[in-house]
């Protein structure tokens, strides 16, 4: 039953020709019976065009509309009474209301209301009276009216439907493009990450690796440690860039102890004591009472902190120290981080390095601009040069 369904839904043609024949053969039964038939040549071609009207509703409503009323007005010329294929007037009334012209509509709703009455004026019984007249007029009058508000009914719930296919898909639409978006954050979020583990990590090695070509031959204990804090500095590099590049890996399952988690705050002192023991004096205090804070401020202090340092290693000559302060207060973190090296021009900072392809300063703005922070860098009197910011608790509005 339901193969045969599905096939009828895919051929509603086949349905409507073959209940066409099924009206058609009635018709021309009842009329061959009746003997109230005023002009029998007329009876066969007026048949004849009301069962082409129930086959062809679908493919042109319009069209068969006009031909029914044509044909009934036919009909009451001719005096040929009421019939069965009459029915197919209340058919084509269905299908204009339900997806036919808005002016078809509109025509089969009158032509309809007005079917009976004049049927009943052409073929008044004179036993029932004006009132039974009437009545019956009336009585026949609400198949035509009904048949129209289930068409319209149709249309109207179709028209709803459709425009909630038209919203799904507008929001599906809608869904991929921010999904697009999102990737595309998060990529530049990772190109953040990468740059400011590379940068760093990549400069502590290449500066253990010149003091312990320098100092090979003459302390071989110091080069010795030069070359075991390389190691430990790209193995940390490793572990982070596996971390970051993990997220951007498909069809493969990890363990989620292949990954370390973010920097955060605490780790900060650690990166300080790398870089003391890469030769970098850095002094470093906290102020305020430490507590916990949001992901996404926690990191971005860190990185800040990392950037800068990275920066004086590579900026700030042989001879340079540097301070990095963080400050808890009640409604925010606030980060100061000085050197008083020879320092370089800003556009440097700016650029990222000597090469141009970093991020610098501008990927510094950004973090704290993601978490609706201010930064202030520049060059402090007398040399050096100075990173101010300070990170809310929560985001501006």
């Amino acid at each position: 039953m339901q193969r045969l369904y599905d096939f009828l839904r895919r051929h509603p043609m086949w349905v409507d020709g073959f209940w066409a024949v099924v009206l058609l053969g009635i018709s021309m039964l009842g009329g061959a019976a009746s003997e109230q038939i005023g002009l029998r040549a007329a009876v066969v071609p007026i048949t004849l065009l009301l069962s082409l009207v129930v086959a062809l509703r679908r493919r042109v409503p319009e069209a068969m509309l006009l031909l029914a009323a044509a044909v009934g007005v036919a009909q009451l010329v001719t005096d040929v009474a009421i019939l069965p294929a009459d029915f197919a007037m209340l058919v084509i009334v269905y299908t204009v209301a339900a997806e036919g012209a808005r002016w078809a509509s509109r025509f089969a709703l009158v032509a309809g209301l007005c079917a009976a009455p004049l049927a009943q004026l052409r073929w008044s019984n004179e036993q029932t009276g004006v009132a039974g007249d009437i009545a019956l007029a009336v009585l026949q009058t609400v198949p035509f009216a009904l048949a129209w508000v289930l068409g319209d009914s149709i249309r109207t719930r179709r028209a709803y439907f459709a425009q909630l296919e038209e919203r799904a898909a507008r929001l599906e639409r809608e869904r991929e493009a921010q999904s697009k978006v999102a990737v595309a954050a998060e990529r530049a979020r990772i190109a953040r990450e990468l740059h400011d583990v590379v940068a760093h990590n990549v400069s502590v090695m290449v500066v253990q690796a010149d003091g312990a070509a320098y100092v090979l031959d003459a302390a071989p204990d110091q080069a010795k440690k030069a070359l075991e804090t390389i190691s430990s500095t790209g193995r940390q590099a490793l572990a982070e860039m596996r971390r970051l590049l993990g997220v951007l890996r498909t069809g493969e399952h990890q363990e989620a102890g292949e990954y370390v988690p973010q920097p955060d705050v605490q780790q900060i002192e650690d990166l300080v004591e790398d870089c003391r023991g890469s030769g970098l004096p850095v002094d470093f205090k906290v102020e305020g009472t430490p507590r916990p804070l949001p992901s996404g401020v926690e990191l971005t202090a860190y990185r800040i902190v990392q950037e800068a340092l990275t920066n004086t290693r590579k900026h700030g000559g042989p001879n340079a120290g540097a301070s990095v302060r963080l400050v808890y207060f009640d409604d925010g973190l606030g980060l100061l981080v000085e050197d008083d090296g020879k320092g370089a021009p800003q556009e440097l900072y700016e650029e990222g390095g000597f090469d141009g392809q970093g991020h610098g300063l501008i990927g510094m703005r950004e973090r704290v601009g993601m978490v609706g922070g201010t930064l202030d860098a520049g060059p402090r009197p007398g040399g050096g040069f100075r990173i101010s910011a300070l990170l809310p608790l929560k985001p501006a509005h």
